[in-house]
């Protein structure tokens, strides 16, 4: 729901732990804005703090770990 509205195809996290923390998970070679845009949305339309963007695609795990707050 967004202001009255009804989205039937709407946006769905991935993670979302105590709530507080908004987890996305990706598999790609490189996270782009597209994707920190994505995690920055669902910050802003659930009025939440933290976002952790997870990039499986690496070698090491804590490489492909992106913190955004808003």
């Amino acid at each position: 729901m967004y202001k009255d509205i009804k989205l039937d195809h709407g946006y769905r996290m991935d993670l979302f732990v105590e709530n507080k923390i908004v987890i996305e998970i990706k598999t790609v070679e490189a996270l782009n804005d597209v994707h920190t845009s994505q995690v920055l949305k669902y910050l802003k339309l659930g009025n939440y703090k933290l976002g952790l963007l997870l990039n499986y695609h690496v070698t090491i795990l804590k490489n492909g770990i992106k913190r955004i707050i808003y």
